[in-house]
């Protein structure tokens, strides 16, 4: 696939890193000389220097037979002027903007094929945001992400000495949940190496367990398998950027929530814009400040400044002050392998929490969902599932008859996926629905026409052939 990304910044690197990988033609424009050039030495891709929204430059980046055209400059205004051009002038198939103010994301018509002509929209800070606050709703994981559009739910633990499963095998794990919940470990990482999960896996204390299931179930089971930590009540933000102000907004009516800012001005706006925060002024690396605001009262601390050194600093402070739980946004992934699991109980990587959405759809076949696993060592995929048996390679097949690659997992499938089903009822009893049917995969599941399978990968290079499995053959229409 030949992609052109416009902009070399944190985003934009992390992208083209992740798709050079997979062997497509990929073409980086940006108006920063030496940007581009530090990315070129690490990377095998081609780079053109320029303002990616100019007609001219965009041809010299190869926009007219281009596949898809990435816009992720800091400008909204560049990436939506530049999808404009990419539309009309070079008719690039796919359009994808980086964009970060809510009115243009609040207003679909304004990205449709008449005005700026965007497949897709991207806010990073959004996706962030997101994430985070699925961490906050499970204090004892290290990940949490959804599938299938939230009817599945995958989440990271680690397993502690003296829990239910740890020195027993996975095939026991059946007989510690009721009969009607059903979950699937998916995948296990033990001092940073893959272990394929098989029923006679022992797990270990130490291990990194990726457990899957029904959105409804998935609390329950963990209640089942580890000790649960109790909930988040008070949350202490430092930084009042885009990421800030928006977990500050989204949780301050749930939670009681302090935010650091350093900049006077900046402060007094989020003073402003936020109704039940308590925003101070000040530096989040003081010991003093942090003491004062009794941040050992603190149920989790979240650095989310732009700075990792700082991110770092304050996070490992608030651990040592008494804070519970610390999170920080670390860009680098050196000093989040480094740091992760000491002071810094959960390093976050922007870039690679963003980029699964964008991985969506530059893969090929129908790939519904993407997350990134370990930082981008891993990763998990949502596929539907097209064909027949004359033209699929998996349609009509048990799981065991395929042909996986090692280091491949079949964890569910969601089967009948626009059919409504009850999974519950609120306190009015009131239904609770769902879409689709959650079917946890064994050996002797079938696999059927438009079931959306998730498949993890312990590996990236896995991808490829994974992909290759679920393409339909030429003479499917």
């Amino acid at each position: 696939m030949k992609v052109i990304i416009l902009g070399a910044g944190q985003v934009g690197a992390s992208v083209a890193e992740g798709l050079v990988s997979e062997e497509n033609d990929i073409t980086v424009v940006d108006s920063d000389p030496a940007r581009l050039a530090l990315l070129q030495d690490r990377l095998d891709l081609r780079t053109v220097v320029g303002n990616g929204a100019v007609p001219s430059v965009m041809r010299n980046a190869g926009a007219e037979d281009a596949d898809m055209i990435i816009a992720v400059t800091q400008s909204d205004q560049t990436n939506l002027v530049a999808c404009k051009v990419a539309h009309g002038v070079f008719n690039v198939p796919t359009r994808i903007a980086r964009l970060r103010s809510r009115d243009f994301l609040e207003d679909a018509s304004l990205l449709s094929p008449e005005n700026f002509a965007v497949d897709f929209a991207l806010c990073p800070e959004q996706v962030i945001t997101d994430y985070i606050r699925r961490l906050i709703e499970f204090p004892e994981a290290l990940q949490v992400l959804n599938f299938a559009r939230g009817r599945v739910s995958l989440v990271a633990v680690r397993a502690y000495e003296g829990g239910l499963l740890v020195g027993k095998p996975i095939k026991e794990m059946r007989e510690l949940l009721p009969p009607e919940m059903g979950a699937r470990i998916a995948a296990i990482f033990r001092r940073d190496q893959p272990v394929f999960p098989e029923g006679d896996t022992v797990i270990e204390a130490g291990d990194e367990v990726f457990l899957l299931a029904a959105a409804e179930h998935i609390r329950p089971v963990l209640r089942q398998l580890r000790r649960m930590m109790n909930p988040v009540q008070r949350i202490m933000i430092a930084g009042g950027g885009n990421i800030g102000l928006r977990l500050a907004k989204s949780l301050e009516k749930r939670y009681e929530i302090k935010l650091i800012e350093g900049r006077k001005e900046r402060a007094e706006m989020l003073a402003g814009e936020l109704d039940r925060t308590l925003v101070l002024l000040g530096d989040a690396t003081d010991e003093e400040l942090l003491e004062q605001e009794n941040i050992c009262e603190m149920d989790l601390f979240l650095a989310v400044t732009n700075d990792d050194e700082d991110n770092i600093m304050s996070g490992s402070l608030a651990k040592r002050l008494g804070c519970k739980r610390v999170v920080a946004l670390i860009n680098r992934r050196a000093y989040a392998e480094m740091i992760e699991g000491g002071p810094i109980d959960i390093g976050i990587s922007p870039a690679q929490v963003s980029i699964g959405t964008l991985l969506a759809h530059v893969r090929q076949g129908d790939v519904a969902e993407v997350h990134s696993l370990r930082r981008g060592a891993a990763e998990a995929l949502e596929l539907v599932v097209h064909g027949d048996a004359k033209t699929s390679k998996v349609v009509g097949k048990r799981i065991d008859q395929i042909d996986w690659p090692h280091g491949v997992t079949v964890a569910a499938l969601v089967r009948n996926f626009d059919q409504a089903v009850i999974v519950g009822q609120t306190d009015d009893w009131t239904a609770i629905t769902r879409h689709g049917e959650v079917v946890i995969a064994h050996h002797d599941t079938v696999i059927e026409p438009d079931d959306h399978v998730i498949v993890f990968c312990t590996r990236k290079k896995l991808v490829k052939k994974v992909e290759k499995l679920f393409q339909v053959g030429f003479h499917f229409l």
